[in-house]
């Protein structure tokens, strides 16, 4: 059975109800240097600071999806987690040639799987891996 209102599985919904959660994701990556990481995600991509606790070596800063944020945390040797942010954008090949232009690493030319989605992995300065999508099917989310 599924909820209507969300198209979640109502026994997923109920979970999620009893759990109250808020809405809001914080996505915290591990980088060598706060403050040199703050640059990069500003100036590479578009994402703004909302705060910066340099005393623990912390921020967090917005991202062009609402109230998903991402939070920096300096550590002495980052370590790179299976874990990969994929971010949605319209079109994947002006995206690439976008941070390409900023000396961006990728990871090997974009994937496509027919009529589902295109795929580029990419980095930033401390590993971290990232990923850009674009749908190319109306029946996936995205």
């Amino acid at each position: 059975m599924t909820d209507q209102s969300t198209s979640i599985p109502a026994d997923l919904s109920a979970r999620a109800a009893a759990l109250n959660y808020n809405g809001g994701l914080t996505c915290a990556v591990h980088v060598s240097d706060v403050e040199k990481s703050i640059a990069w995600y500003q100036d590479i991509l578009g994402f703004k600071l909302l705060y910066h606790l340099k005393e623990m070596g912390w921020c967090e800063m917005a991202t062009p999806v609402a109230r998903v944020q991402l939070g920096l945390s300096q550590v002495e040797q980052p370590k790179v987690t299976g874990v990969t942010l994929t971010w949605g954008v319209n079109d994947i090949e002006s995206a690439r040639k976008t941070l390409e232009a900023d000396d961006v690493q990728f990871d090997g030319p974009t994937q496509e799987i027919p009529k589902m989605v295109k795929l580029a992995t990419f980095y930033d300065p401390d590993g971290n891996t990232y990923m850009l999508y674009e749908s190319l099917s109306d029946d996936v989310p995205g």
